[in-house]
């Protein structure tokens, strides 16, 4: 554990000293509720989904999505979140046996001000970039694809109330996959007690125009912030329920795991 403590905080400190930090875990837990806040994150995420394409499928992803913002200025971040997927899954379309490898990476660019506005509302905007790098079929859509991102946030108490959203069009990439036309919206809220324990609700709803299909997973979780050898790390664990998915896609209950290695600046 100490080793990949050390590790992740070499990676994401850009050279900077080993964690130092005021912060309470409250305050801590909090800003990893927002998804544009001014802090250096690693989760590792880790996702169950079955009754995949006949019924019979499993997919297990292990999500790797660093957060690292960049100060440019006294008044404006640039926020980075990167997703980059780590796939395993058995006869998700029919026998089509197992797979294991990388997915499609998607990275986000969010201009956001250091403060929030007058009506204390936090937000950042910018791109969002699909990169092909799947190493299998399965696992990717094949196709390069860029549009517009967005999150808006109100942090009220131990309440955090937000939304965060892109469409992502395809403009590149193998000519025998389907483009890639969809909508993403993740509406979410969260309460944060004085001991860092975290409760959430959100959705991570997508809307294929092409297909015309939904996929709507609800996600219920509990976090708690603990330091480890001086180490921050939110630990979180969850369940989800797929009430809409497309033709092929997971169906019932999920599961997700996720450690997040946080960096206070």
């Amino acid at each position: 554990m100490k080793a990949l403590i050390l590790f992740l905080g070499a990676v994401v400190s850009l050279g900077g000293a080993a964690p130092a930090f005021a912060e309470s875990d409250e305050d801590l837990a909090k800003q990893l509720s927002n998804p544009v806040a001014d802090l250096i994150s690693v989760p590792l995420q880790f996702n169950y989904d079955g009754n995949i394409g006949s019924g019979k499928g499993d997919r297990v992803t292990l999500n790797v999505q660093p957060v690292i913002p960049f100060s440019l200025n006294s008044e404006w971040n640039l926020i980075t979140r990167t997703i980059m997927p780590v796939t395993w899954q058995s006869d998700i379309a029919g026998q089509s046996g197992t797979q294991f490898g990388l997915g499609d990476t998607v990275q986000s660019f969010f201009l956001s001000p250091r403060d929030p506005t007058g009506s204390g509302i936090t937000w950042g905007a910018g791109p969002v970039f699909l990169y092909p790098t799947a190493t299998d079929d399965l696992t990717g859509l094949g196709k390069w694809g860029a549009g517009p991102t967005a999150a808006v946030l109100e942090l009220n108490g131990p309440w955090t109330v937000g939304i965060l959203a892109n469409h992502i069009w395809s403009f590149a990439g193998r000519s025998d996959r389907p483009d890639v036309n969809a909508t993403f919206a993740q509406p979410f809220v969260t309460y944060t007690t004085a001991n860092a324990w975290s409760f959430g609700l959100n959705t991570e709803t997508t809307y294929d125009w092409r297909s015309n299909s939904w996929a709507v997973p609800l996600n219920a979780t509990v976090g708690k912030l603990v330091v480890v050898e001086g180490q921050p790390i939110n630990f979180q664990v969850g369940l989800r329920y797929w009430a809409e998915s497309p033709a092929g896609g997971a169906r019932g209950f999920g599961a997700r795991f996720v450690m997040n290695f946080v960096f206070p600046q």
